[in-house]
């Protein structure tokens, strides 16, 4: 009796957690840090010194430098490359 008392009240007690939940807290758990070394890898080669990584509507958005301006770099769940642009 007492153990289903206490099973009870945790399941109440993580219940409002999971209703706060969003998408983009399960976008945040895919940046791995071997996801961050892919993409740092990847955008090293392509001469980028990457700054900062992050995501940001479900893609991996990277701030980084390359001759000396400063972009941003979005990419897919595959590492690839859909879009740059300069950070102002």
């Amino acid at each position: 009796m007492l153990k289903s008392r206490i099973l009870a009240l945790c399941l109440a007690l993580t219940a409002p957690v999971a209703a706060f939940a969003s998408d983009d807290d399960s976008d945040y758990a895919r940046l791995t840090p071997e996801i961050k070394t892919q993409i740092r890898t990847t955008l090293t080669e392509q001469g980028y010194e990457v700054r900062k990584i992050k995501m940001d509507d479900g893609y991996f958005e990277a701030y980084a430098l390359k001759d000396g301006t400063r972009f941003e770099v979005y990419l897919d769940k595959d590492l690839n490359i859909v879009k740059t642009k300069i950070d102002d």
